[in-house]
């Protein structure tokens, strides 16, 4: 057997392919690869993250993401093993634009995580590989996968779920420094964005950080950008499009990947090594 062919299909038996690209999915992928995992990320053709500075799913439109000293490249769906044995060469990480994970199966990945935080399954099942894993509510754990991952805030965060499901939904963001809902900016109208601030600019409550067309998008409290959505998205009436840190301080914390992504992280990791899936 050609060489080259029993290296990538031994680089195809280590593949972790991980469901989406957003900020609590970057920090999964971050710590994985920093272990020496071989992460191939699959994302939609339009990832909306807030936490862009931090969201490895912006790969989609800049063809390369970077977040804390890890290079994220955008490859296409011709000779995708090859590419993405370059990149992990590189010390990159490669993604792929795939909504549906039609790739799944052919690229026989050692294990799945779906890390798309909808809330819902958008289609993983366990005969995906040999090993799945959902992050958050929507999944449970024995049925449509074989584990998942705590997500809410609390005292079970990253914990591991080996029967039953995540707790639900609540509708309503964590805490920081005494607020809650208030720090996150939902669309008042539906339109294309138009931003006027930026991620880890300083803001004033009421301050003007966007346009929805005609209508002014304000800042709710006063604080720092720790997300925005992308100028130029086209946003529901509703849509979550930026959240404010009350703690003007913590500035820096715009560019890392946050406690709660880095807990849930290692979860993840913590199941792969319980499964013997090493790097």
């Amino acid at each position: 057997m050609d060489s080259r062919y029993m290296r990538m299909e031994l680089t195809k038996n280590k593949m972790i392919l991980v469901r989406g690209g957003g900020d609590l999915a970057t920090g999964v992928i971050h710590k994985l690869h920093q272990c020496g995992y071989h992460v191939l990320i699959l994302e939609c053709d339009r990832p909306s993250a807030i936490r862009r500075h931090v969201a490895f799913c912006e790969a989609v439109y800049d063809g390369t993401s970077a977040v804390e000293g890890v290079v994220c490249k955008h490859i296409t769906e011709n000779n995708i093993l090859a590419q993405c044995e370059r990149c992990w060469e590189e010390g990159e990480i490669p993604l792929l634009t795939d909504t549906e994970g039609k790739h799944i199966h052919e690229l026989a990945p050692a294990a799945v995580v779906d890390a798309i935080l909808a809330k819902k399954n958008l289609g993983t099942d366990r005969t995906m590989a040999p090993l799945t894993v959902g992050l958050g509510p929507g999944f449970t754990a024995g049925e449509d996968v074989d584990y998942v991952i705590e997500t809410m805030r609390g005292h079970n965060l990253g914990r591991i779920i080996r029967e039953g499901s995540a707790l639900p939904n609540t509708g309503v963001p964590g805490v920081i420094a005494g607020i809650g809902k208030e720090r996150v900016i939902h669309s008042p109208v539906a339109g294309v964005m138009k931003n006027i601030s930026h991620i880890a600019d300083i803001v004033k409550k009421d301050q003007v950080i966007a346009m929805i067309g005609e209508t002014p998008v304000k800042a709710a409290i006063s604080g720092v950008i720790r997300g925005l959505i992308r100028d130029g998205y086209p946003v529901f009436q509703g849509m979550k499009i930026a959240d404010i840190d009350p703690r003007a301080e913590q500035k820096k914390n715009c560019f890392t990947i946050s406690d709660k992504a880095r807990c849930i992280a290692g979860g993840v990791l913590e199941v792969l090594l319980s499964q013997g899936i090493r790097p």
